[in-house]
């Protein structure tokens, strides 16, 4: 009744703010609020189907025996519904402040309507139980978020970004639907518990057509490398609060059906598709974080950030599979637990990322980087929200980014030694990588959050903005909360794993994990490691008090301020600050058979031809994705559309033949049959 009462809630949101488009003010309450309380009661009703000892079913009264409307809650599709209500309640919250700003320019109603519709479709497809079910929630939650990206669609930029996310979202939906077909014809029916372990009866050829259509059928919305090329041109452009969700949520959609596919439709899988699960994760995290180096645009990072960590999970969910194939159950278990903290972890630090970003560009008015600076002491809040999202996301200790990478650096490590295969060399070539992304994502955070936040404001919006409204810092304070509680109770977290483990895998987290008093965690392999966040937050205090203390005694003297020493220049500004450009050329140079750079130089001469006036300088690098996959792909695209634009030639004559022709060819085709 919990879960019914969540849906019927958002179903209340979405109708009321559309009905009171007219007072911006009253409907964008009613929109946040009807959000805000649909996201708690599904959290509850989702916490307690996730310890509960059977699955829930709830079937709706609508549709006929073969296409039913019915939800399944067990514990897979109850952690992602977790997820879902844990960060859709705090950009609720969220939500209130940062959309009074629009009131009166744009339409809240829709929004609103939107909005909830959104939170409601993602419940269904985490807890759809068949494959009918599951592709309608699939194509609302498709459409709600092609809505809420495109919200100022008055911009080009952000009409192309829609147009592309719908068509990539499309594409995907055909390569689920030709799946499901497939397994139903198989089964005899469309429930997914008619689907349990099918896939793995078939014989080889299917088994692997059906894997890639739903890797590829998912890893579109997920934004693996190479379908990854909505996301960064979707992300940035949304609203914040949506970009936040978008990030945080709707793409792991793609990774839940993943999981419910390899995990729950495959019994023991073959070695190669772990193997290919695993290669895709460790391209697309790097792939990820190196254009996330290169960017200035604070949500367009962000946005290349998100394609780094789904490869982080599918680096988790290769080796699980793998591990599968080769009877290492508890190792399985151990890096699916590592994926799937992963999920969540990244949902809340990604959606506070979003969140501050957010708010920084409603404070400065653009999402240039190079035109901020000096935030900090303008926005306290939001800058200690978004360097504890910063931490997290660097897989720094002792939030819960390094808990979850820590764990699948175990996974492989414990894979090198246990396995007897050449794949073996897998496993420690992609921890190599994975620390090699870790390393270059601590770097690109620290000029995410230098460059916006310390040193002068390098514009005057930026010198003159302000801190976001209070529910905004709320929500953004309740996700930092989450991952601080995530990273120092990563002991007390892991039990909740025991059911979906339990489920996929038959074996409990337990199993795969040693905890010793609550406090340390260790792997429970031979020649695994053991960590304490919860000391290593001690240590740190400890270490910082000890630092502080000489500091407070010298601080009660009296001390005399001057100016910083700016090697002789009348005083500092803005232009003697790092800048982003600065700090990301050197790793643009060691990469640059990636990025084949492309730089410009114009002088302007005006008096003298040895002293330039002026100086203009243009950097540009290669998506070599984008330029040599897509770019001759959508050219044969358009190229055969145009060859097929002479059939419609408006004659109405013409088009009657067209229809004769077909009905002679279905009449000779049937008397042949």
């Amino acid at each position: 009744m919990l879960f019914l009462s969540g849906i019927v809630v958002w179903l209340a949101g979405a109708a009321g703010s559309l009905a009171l488009w007219r007072s911006p003010a009253l409907a964008r309450r009613v929109g946040c609020g009807a959000a805000l309380a649909g996201s708690l009661l599904n959290l509850a009703a989702s916490m307690a189907a996730l310890f509960s000892a059977s699955p829930t079913f709830i079937g709706l009264p609508f549709g006929n025996p073969i296409f039913t409307w019915a939800v399944r809650l067990d514990p897979l599709s109850a952690y992602f519904n977790v997820t879902l209500s844990a960060l859709a309640a705090a950009v609720a919250l969220y939500s209130f402040g940062y959309l009074r700003e629009m009131e009166g320019r744009r339409n809240l109603g829709a929004f609103g309507f939107f909005f909830n519709l959104l939170l409601m479709s993602l419940a269904l497809v985490f807890t759809a139980s068949n494959a009918f079910f599951f592709l309608v929630a699939w194509e609302v939650m498709a459409l709600t978020a092609f809505c809420l990206v495109s919200f100022e669609h008055e911009k080009e930029k952000t009409r192309n970004a829609g147009v592309l996310f719908l068509i990539m979202s499309h594409a995907g939906t055909g390569l689920l639907l030709i799946a499901f077909l497939v397994l139903a014809s198989e089964s005899g029916s469309l429930d997914f518990t008619s689907f349990h372990l099918l896939a793995s009866s078939l014989t080889p050829l299917q088994q692997g057509a059906i894997f890639l259509l739903f890797l590829f059928g998912f890893g579109v919305k997920a934004g693996i490398v190479p379908l990854h090329i909505w996301l960064p041109e979707a992300h940035p452009v949304a609203p914040s609060n949506v970009s936040a969700l978008m990030s945080g949520i709707v793409i792991k959609t793609g990774i839940y059906g993943m999981a419910r596919v390899f995990f729950d439709f495959y019994g023991a899988p073959p070695l190669w598709m772990g193997s290919v699960v695993l290669g895709l994760g460790v391209v697309s995290a790097l792939v990820g974080v190196l254009y996330a180096l290169m960017e200035h645009d604070l949500k367009r990072l962000l946005a290349w950030h998100s394609i780094e960590n789904i490869g982080i999970i599918l680096i988790g969910f290769g080796a699980a599979l793998m591990f599968r194939a080769l009877g290492q159950a508890n190792l399985a278990a151990l890096a699916l637990i590592a994926a799937l903290y992963h999920t969540f972890n990244h949902a809340l630090f990604k959606g506070l990322l979003f969140m501050g970003a957010g708010s920084v560009v409603q404070a400065t008015h653009t999402r240039n980087m190079e035109k901020m600076g000096g935030l900090i002491r303008r926005m306290p809040v939001t800058a200690l929200c978004f360097l504890l999202g910063a931490v997290a996301i660097s897989g720094l200790p002792p939030l819960n980014g390094f808990v979850s990478e820590w764990l699948t650096y175990q996974a492989l490590l414990a894979g090198f030694g246990t396995t007897q295969s050449l794949t073996r060399l897998m496993f420690p070539v992609a921890g190599s990588l994975l620390a090699l992304t870790a390393a270059l994502a601590a770097a690109c955070f620290v000029k995410a959050f230098a460059i916006p936040f310390l040193a002068l404001p390098r514009s005057e919006p930026a010198a003159e903005a302000r801190e976001c409204a209070p529910s905004m810092r709320a929500g953004m304070a309740a996700l930092a909360a989450g991952c601080v509680a995530l990273g120092l109770g990563a002991t007390w977290f892991v039990p909740v794993f025991d059911p979906i483990t339990q489920q996929a895998l038959g074996v409990r987290a337990s199993a795969a994990l040693v905890m010793a008093r609550g406090w340390a965690l260790s792997p429970g392999t031979a020649h695994g490691g053991t960590i304490s966040t919860a000391g290593m937050a001690i240590f740190f205090l400890l270490a910082g008090a000890a630092f502080a203390l000489p500091l407070a005694i010298r601080w009660r003297r009296r001390s005399v301020k001057g100016p910083a020493w700016d090697c002789g220049l009348p005083g500092l500004t803005a232009e003697n600050e790092y800048t982003a450009t600065a700090f990301s050329k050197p790793l643009r140079m060691i990469f640059s058979a990636l990025y084949r750079p492309r730089r410009e130089i114009q002088a302007v001469y005006k008096v003298s031809p040895y002293y330039p006036s002026a100086i203009r300088f243009e950097s540009e690098i290669e998506h070599s994705i984008e330029k040599r996959l897509y770019g001759p792909m959508r050219r044969r695209i358009m190229a055969a559309a145009n060859r097929m634009r002479g059939i419609q030639a408006g004659s109405i004559n013409l088009y009657l033949a067209y229809i004769f022709i077909t009905l002679i060819l279905l009449l000779l085709f049937g008397v042949r049959k």
